[in-house]
């Protein structure tokens, strides 16, 4: 029976009997833990207990009534609650040693206000009376109807004396609890106990104070519904054989661990953990750490107990039941290294890369941060839905099956660059962020900028040829998060987190992408293997316990001071990580003086309008300690690089080998985490440099060089021609990087003009630049890519993006040869499409051939068992041009489940990005705005990104007001995603008011002559 059964029947509440033994220890469970210690009314000894209790606990209550009647008013505790409710609940609980919790009331407050603010539930933050040592947490888990019921047992040192003993506990039935002193087994009484729901937690409060310094045992009584949410314990569900199946799984971080058993849910209260899961014998379980023991119980259950884990935050905690199996390795310091998946996935082969890599990086990690891992197994579980692509929980590493499971035959090499660096992610967090825990979120770029900064670095290790840190580093996160940040919606990389609530919008891709940025730029003015050094300094100083920022900044400058060098590193990385956005840093020549330089640093932000009328968007005091590398260059070679530090508004500097004919560069290779606009004449320089040599320039300034004239330019610091004069040169252009940083500017720029009347113009110039090199490289002649990973990455890169701006601007070969590949697989059932090629061949013929094209392609990804495949033929279909197909599809995401939740969301943000499906994604956004905000409304990353994909490209004045209306309905003006999302929109405006003509205007001059 579950718990809310019990509650309707109105069974008496009755405290568990467990063994005197299992309570003084709080540790391991005897058999008869099964049958007692869960709350399970059904069971015979409780109904005994019941019964030989009635009558004697009748009696204790009315004593138990006078005695907390008088304990109460000795408290001065003013209840909101009629006075014989209370005193009736405070008696019960009295006479039981414990107390229970009446699910139907609200927590008790001061009518006071001031008084109420001084209440201990009543702060952001949990007391620090207490801190958790140890949990045991035996758990019931019920497969058959999704409910789950536990008795966790917490020890807890006092630190100050206090009657009450608050941790959080968020929409769980708690059914009971019970303190006591260590060594002993007498309970001490509990006045009353209730949930506070405004900051999720429990309340206990004691007829007596517990005494500092001393150890105590809470054990709490509980059960909850196994949930659809996806945080805490929920649910997720897969087909086989057209048999639905299910599994359980938890997703803690940042806050949900309290979702799933009573804690004390902050990273700072590390504590050990032995867990105990009672479930049924058809399903395995699996946790942290590897199981210690299996006990058949009666009928068919079984309950596996975990060994004990070290010291760990509740928020990486996890377990898993399923019926899936696993493939093993072993590194080669006997760790073993397991890929859990659906048994036709695995039997298939699809985690073996997964596997494989894991292992070599779990050995990479311990090589370069010189700390062994420090768990005896690292399982990866690969499940159908999760909130993220991935969570890092210690030795339990969970996964969307999507990211981490390949098929050769359709897995492309972005695909498996995915798959890589989100493995290198979670795997780097076993050190970042497990074994070594920010304090407190207001630094969670401390785990997730070094994770998200490994991911490069780890797949460097696996694939040296790749050069990732180097290169795709700029393109996939340098210039991604320098968009995000340069709105004046942004925020410090490290900023205050005062309550639950507030830690959601820390989550975003500031702490990650520019966690990492800034990251890689002290790694480079360090010198990589001094920086290494502090790392391992740093994870060994903290290993098993919390660390701020000022601990790394400690732990670096150290380092330096080891080899004689004097930088006070905290002094230079607290203007970067406490203010907000990034400096544009000019550079122009001195006419009186050729060799000489002014050098200007203020704050970038692409709304200037923002700039002007709201002072904090864009805070003229903001000041960087700036270490710029600068070179000199004529048409023949560069200069070795300088470096300078900038730490004024304004300076000049004298450069050496500066003369009239020579241009300059700042920031090479974009080390450095800001922008460089440079004078007229030195753009000019470099525009011809490129035009008649451009190797002279590196790879990376190259990309860097045109990411930042297209920003400038868009925020208004550059003429609109400059940009679009610099990618004249990309016919010339043979490597992959560059190509990719200008595809990503220019499928930016084209979604804001391709509802311009003159669109064709802007397309024909594309085409001018692109024509040439398609030309050259061609389609690949073999159709059928016999591997995986290509030795020539750099070219098959290349030659996919070269393709894809072919096809999407038009160049009628590329349209023809992707509708021939099509037709042929509709044809002879066989698709010989590459893989590298599929998803812009498929967008292509769909956009451009009948609706059997579409119809044959969404019967395809019905049929087809394979998951990359399934996404690729989902997100083909959003490229139709017919509104009809369109509006199908997104009611088919919605309503269908051939299409899961998570998956949906994609599908509305692709429609979204065309012009034909704007509209119909925003509205079909705006209607089902409450569904998506009570599913995915808790989930960090999903609802924004889906907030993002829906607006992004709104542009028109009667689109931005139609936003702002329907986030003022909603009242959601104060939230982050929203803000964003506003402030995009209206720059989109601004751009189309005050600089679209202009680019216009040169664009038909430059065809012309």
């Amino acid at each position: 029976m579950a718990l809310e059964d019990r509650r309707e029947k109105g069974m008496p509440f009755t405290q568990m009997v467990i063994e005197e033994d299992s309570l003084r220890n709080g540790r391991g469970l005897s058999d008869q833990w099964a049958d007692s210690a869960v709350v399970r009314p059904r069971t015979t000894e409780r109904h005994i207990t019941v019964h030989k209790r009635l009558v004697l606990g009748f009696a204790i209550s009315i004593l138990g009534l006078i005695i907390a009647t008088i304990i109460a008013v000795l408290l001065s505790v003013k209840f909101e609650e009629c006075g014989h409710e209370s005193s009736r609940r405070a008696g019960n609980a009295s006479a039981v040693s414990g107390g229970r919790l009446n699910q139907s009331r609200e927590s008790p407050s001061s009518r006071d206000g001031g008084r109420r603010a001084r209440l201990p539930w009543a702060q952001p933050r949990l007391p620090t009376s207490l801190r958790p040592s140890h949990y045991d947490l035996n758990l019931m888990v019920d497969m058959a109807n999704f409910t789950f019921s536990g008795v966790v047992t917490i020890q807890v040192d006092c630190m100050d004396s206090t009657k009450h003993i608050v941790l959080h506990a968020d929409k769980l039935a708690v059914e009971g609890a019970e303190v006591t002193a260590a060594n002993s087994s007498a309970p001490l009484g509990i006045a009353t106990l209730f949930l506070h729901p405004e900051n999720q937690v429990l309340v206990l409060i004691l007829t007596q104070p517990l005494q500092a310094p001393g150890r105590y045992t809470v054990k709490l009584y509980y059960g909850a519904n196994i949930s659809d949410e996806l945080l805490g314990f929920f649910r997720n569900w897969f087909v086989t054989k057209e048999e639905r199946r299910f599994l359980a799984v938890t997703q803690f971080s940042p806050t949900h661990a309290r979702k799933t058993f009573p804690c004390f849910d902050e990273p700072v209260y590390k504590a050990t953990f032995r867990i105990s899961i009672k479930h049924q014998s058809t399903y395995l379980a699996l946790s942290n750490m590897p199981v210690d023991a299996i006990i058949q119980e009666d009928g068919e259950w079984i309950t596996e107990q975990f060994a004990e884990t070290p010291r760990m935050s509740t928020y990486y905690l996890a377990w898993a039941i399923c019926n899936f199996t696993s493939k093993e390795t072993f590194t080669d310091g006997g760790i073993s290294v397991r890929v859990y998946a659906r048994p036709n996935l695995i039997q298939q082969g699809s985690g073996d890369y997964t596997l494989h890599i894991a292992k070599r990086l779990l050995e990479f990690y311990e090589d370069y941060f010189n700390i062994s891992y420090s768990l005896p197994k690292l399982d990866l579980l690969a499940v159908p839905e999760f909130p993220y692509a991935a969570m890092e929980n210690w030795g339990l590493n969970v996964f969307v099956e999507e990211i981490i499971l390949l098929d050769p035959e359709v897995s492309s090499i972005s695909y498996l660059l995915d798959t890589t660096m989100i493995v290198a992610h979670e795997i780097c967090h076993q050190w970042f962020g497990d074994l070594v825990t920010p304090i407190w979120w207001e630094d969670v770029w401390l785990k997730e900028g070094f994770a998200h900064y490994f991911e490069y670095v780890g797949t460097d290790y696996l694939y040296s040829e790749f050069n990732m840190e180097d290169q795709r580093f700029l393109t996939d996160n340098l210039h991604k998060v320098m968009f995000l940040d340069g709105l004046a919606s942004s925020h410090p990389i490290s900023q205050e987190v005062l309550q639950a609530k507030d830690i959601d919008r820390v989550f975003d891709w500031i702490p990650y992408k520019k966690g990492a940025a800034l990251i890689r730029m002290v790694a480079n003015f360090m010198g990589q293997n001094v920086f290494q050094k502090g790392l391992q300094d740093f994870l060994a100083a903290h290993m098993y316990g919390n660390a701020g920022r000022n601990d790394l900044w400690s732990k670096l400058k150290e380092a330096l001071q080891k080899i004689g060098k004097n930088v006070n590193i905290k002094e230079v990385m607290d203007c970067w990580t406490l203010q907000m956005g990034y400096p544009v840093v000019t550079i122009v020549r001195n006419e009186r003086n050729v060799d000489i330089l002014t050098v200007k640093q203020e704050h970038f932000i692409y709304d200037l309008n923002r700039k002007s009328t709201t002072p904090a968007s864009s805070n003229n005091s903001y000041l960087w300690k700036i270490p710029l590398t600068i070179a000199v260059g004529n048409l023949s070679h560069i200069s070795t690089e300088a470096m300078i530090w900038i730490n004024n508004k304004t300076e000049h500097h004298q450069i050496n080998k500066l003369d009239e004919s020579s241009w300059f560069l700042g920031n090479l290779n974009q080390t450095g985490y800001f922008r460089v606009n440079y004078d007229l004449r030195n753009w000019r320089l470099l525009i011809e440099q490129l035009m008649i040599k451009p190797k002279v320039i590196s790879v990376g300034n190259r990309a860097g060089l045109i990411d930042d004239a297209f920003n400038l330019a868009r925020a208004g610091y550059l003429p609109q021609n400059i940009p679009l004069e610099i990618i004249k040169y990309l016919y010339k252009e043979k490597e992959f990087l560059p190509w990719h940083a200008a595809s990503n500017v220019l499928l930016d720029l084209d979604r804001l003009v391709d509802r311009n009347k003159e669109h064709n113009i802007f397309r024909q110039y594309i085409l001018k630049q692109v024509a040439p090199i398609y030309n050259l490289l061609g389609w690949p002649e073999d159709a059928l890519n016999s591997s995986v990973v290509q030795a020539s990455y750099q070219t098959k890169e290349l030659q996919r993006e070269v393709l894809s701006l072919a096809c999407k601007f038009g160049i009628v070969l590329c349209h023809e040869k992707a509708k021939l590949l099509l037709s042929e697989w509709m044809e002879t059932d066989q698709n010989r499409i590459p893989p590298n090629l599929r998803d812009f061949v498929y967008c292509t013929g769909i956009s451009l051939m009948d609706d059997n094209v579409w119809e044959f392609l969404w019967n395809k990804y019905q049929s087809s068992t394979v998951i990359l495949e399934r996404k690729i033929l989902l997100k083909s279909l959003a490229c139709s041009k017919n509104t009809f197909l369109l509006n199908r599809l997104l009611n088919l995401s919605l309503s269908s489940h051939l299409v899961p939740d998570q998956i949906a969301l994609e599908v509305i943000i692709n429609v979204a990005k065309s012009p034909n499906g704007r509209d119909l994604a925003w509205k079909m956004f705006q209607d089902n705005w409450s569904m998506f905000n009570s599913r995915f409304g808790e989930a960090l990353f999903i609802i924004s990104r889906l907030i993002n994909g829906v607006t992004e490209f709104l542009s028109t004045e009667i689109e931005l007001n139609e936003l702002k209306e329907f986030v003022k309905n909603l009242r959601k003006g104060e939230d982050a995603s929203f803000a964003q999302a506003i402030e995009i929109v209206e720059a989109n405006v601004r751009w189309h008011d005050q600089l679209e003509d202009e680019l216009f205007h040169w664009l038909r001059n430059s065809l012309n002559s």
